[in-house]
């Protein structure tokens, strides 16, 4: 048992923090890829788009689309975690192949660029580009406009969140239909009562938020530093119904409930669900009791807010 009374399910990771530096970053993404069995998945076709970003570059879109997918069909766009600066795990693969499946919807993963190389604002135009992409690309793809959500956990939920609020500002429609924020990154001052309470968590803890930051590097004075931390934001005004989840144990903690009261203060319907006994990336642990549930109510709140309903 490490310093923190985390639940046995996450003991395999109660006392694992990756180490984020240069070189270990560098490492790490040589291991870190597209799991072959994504593309072994019987009741899956995966498919791949290029998407050229705000400043040219290009980005690939991996297209989960189930068996028996209606048409149109519904779409969830998906942002990963990891700091920025990591490639996605396999178990963000996983988990984005299931919300696809359950929800009969066709999950949109994006390749985002990552920091230090890519530092602010890139990987966020990367995910207006991919996600204005589908709009443009609706007819071919065969999914609905006006029938999408964005979703990300950790920092994912910054580009998902940042992505929607992109999209109010510059005009782009139709908006999102929800927002699904798993332990969500939202708070890049980095100065809540659970970032400066967990400082050496597992997993995650503020003293990473602090190195991502000076790799992400993003510039406070500029207007777009609202996306990248959307809990500061001046106007959050327009924005869809959220899904957030919280984990106990986390530096992040305090960043979906502020998000949360922000919303629900302007009238933005807002499901809550504050899990016990949970490091940050609980997800990792798929057999949990608590990752099971979890997932089972985002999965819950996504069908009940796509446009069709339930089907």
């Amino acid at each position: 048992m490490g310093k923190y009374p985390i639940s046995p399910e996450f003991s395999s990771f109660d006392r694992f923090t990756p180490p984020i530096s240069r070189p270990f970053l560098a490492l790490a993404r040589t291991f870190m890829g597209v799991p072959r069995s994504l593309f072994r998945d019987p009741d899956l076709r995966v498919e791949t788009e290029r998407v050229r970003s705000a400043d040219g570059a290009e980005i690939e879109l991996l297209l989960l689309r189930p068996a028996n997918l209606p048409s149109p069909a519904p779409c969830l766009f998906y942002a990963h975690g990891g700091g920025f600066v990591l490639k996605a795990a396999p178990y963000h693969y996983s988990l984005a192949a299931r919300y696809a499946k359950s929800c009969m919807c066709l999950a949109a993963f994006v390749q985002y660029r990552l920091a230090p190389k890519h530092p602010f604002p890139a990987p966020f135009e990367d995910c207006f580009a991919a996600y204005t992409h589908l709009l443009d690309s609706a007819d071919r793809l065969n999914i609905d406009p006006e029938d999408m959500g964005v979703g990300g956990d950790s920092a994912g939920a910054a580009l998902a969140v940042g992505t929607a609020m992109m999209l109010r500002d510059r005009g782009v429609t139709p908006l999102p239909r929800f927002q699904m924020l798993p332990y969500p990154f939202l708070d890049a001052s980095n100065e809540s009562v659970s970032a400066r309470t967990f400082t050496d968590t597992p997993m995650w803890n503020s003293r990473l938020s602090a190195k991502v930051t000076g790799l992400t590097r993003p510039d406070r004075s500029r207007p777009e530093y609202a996306y990248y931390s959307p809990a500061e934001a001046a106007d959050l005004s327009a924005l869809p119904p959220a899904y957030i989840e919280t984990a106990e144990f986390d530096c992040l903690r305090d960043d979906g409930l502020k998000y949360a009261a922000r919303l629900r203060a302007l009238g933005i319907p807002v499901e809550l669900r504050q899990t016990r006994g949970t490091p940050h990336g609980y997800d990792i642990v798929g057999s949990s009791p608590v990752t099971r549930e979890s997932v089972a109510r985002r999965i819950d709140f996504m069908k009940r807010n796509f446009k069709h309903g339930n089907r």
